[in-house]
């Protein structure tokens, strides 16, 4: 996973790099929100861990300018805003979890893995998506009642995007701004191609388009 921490005491940071670094993951650390705001605009990050009380720009109002612009990644908080009303403040911003310092490693560890789990985070080997339905995420290929049909690595991207956000809306900017930095984003007629492909494979009903709002993967 590539994660971006937001963490400005510099102790703590780097115990949770270190500890990340162990577990294979590869982490950009920040020590301000908008320096955080930068590097996520930059670069394409699985997982964002961040603290609330920093800098410039405080972990709410990030993750808050994020889902303004259809920025959708999966976010853990770690602060020590201990009431249910910083954590009700933390979930509206848009957080899928909320962990009060102090904490255990192993605990970071245990919400990581279940947002991995949830948010199909680093996904191998096949995946069942429907009774007819499956999909291989080593080698891109989507097998419908025992076809097998092979993706490109942007069509799997697409592909993936969508199982991640099955059966709910997502637009063309929101596949674009989360797939790719802003320098690689492939055209909007681009993307409609491959959903137009993939639609070929799993069958029209599968991805339908909801009007004034972008498409829909049912499963």
């Amino acid at each position: 996973m590539k994660i971006l921490l937001l963490e400005d005491d510099t102790l703590l940071n780097e115990i949770i790099i270190e500890y990340l670094e162990e577990l294979d993951n590869e982490v950009i650390s920040t020590f301000d929100g908008q320096e955080a705001l930068e590097s996520i605009y930059e670069n394409r990050f699985d997982l964002l861990i961040l603290d609330v009380n920093v800098p410039s720009l405080n972990g709410f109002e990030l993750l808050k300018e994020l889902k303004s612009n259809s920025i959708d990644i999966p976010t853990i908080y770690i602060t020590s805003l201990h009431t249910s009303k910083d954590m009700e403040d933390g979930f509206q911003a848009g957080a899928d979890d909320y962990i009060k310092k102090p904490f255990h490693l192993s605990e970071l560890k245990l919400r990581i893995n279940n947002i991995k789990r949830l948010r199909q985070i680093d996904v191998s080997g096949v995946v069942k998506l429907s009774e007819e339905i499956f999909y291989d995420n080593d080698e891109k290929i989507i097998k419908v009642n025992g076809i097998s049909s092979y993706l490109s690595k942007t069509e799997a991207k697409v592909f993936e995007y969508f199982i991640k956000n099955k059966n709910k809306s997502i637009s063309i900017d929101e596949i674009s701004l989360n797939n790719w930095i802003y320098d690689e984003v492939p055209t909007a007629t681009t993307i409609r191609t491959y959903i137009k492909n993939l639609r070929k494979i799993l069958g029209k009903d599968k991805i339908t388009t909801i009007k004034g709002v972008g498409y829909k993967l049912n499963l």
